[in-house]
């Protein structure tokens, strides 16, 4: 009856070890896909970084676009604008002579 109890116990052991290694592949797969998932989750958040960098980069050159567009028509204002009051003045002494 020894020997029956211990092949039983040793056929118990042998199906808690099968189980276990079971359970542990079973982690190991889960394991497996959650990193699949970060790598892609990875990859998704270093393809929108690059998107916002050229979004960023053409935002920027917008801006020195439209600075150096205002520096122009400054530039001509200061031109223009004292020939438009000198010819007001030039009408307006026409008129009221």
């Amino acid at each position: 009856m020894n020997q029956g109890s211990d092949m039983n116990d040793r056929d118990e052991i042998a199906t808690i070890l099968e189980d276990i290694r079971q359970d542990q592949r079973a982690l190991l797969e889960g394991q497996r896909e959650s990193l699949k998932l970060q790598r892609e989750q990875f990859e998704m958040s270093r393809i929108q970084l690059e998107r916002a960098e050229k979004i960023q980069e053409r935002a920027e050159k917008l801006q020195d676009r439209g600075s150096q567009m205002m520096q122009a028509a400054r530039r001509v204002l200061a031109v223009i604008l004292p020939i438009v009051i000198a010819l007001v003045i030039y009408l307006s002494w026409l008129l009221f002579r």
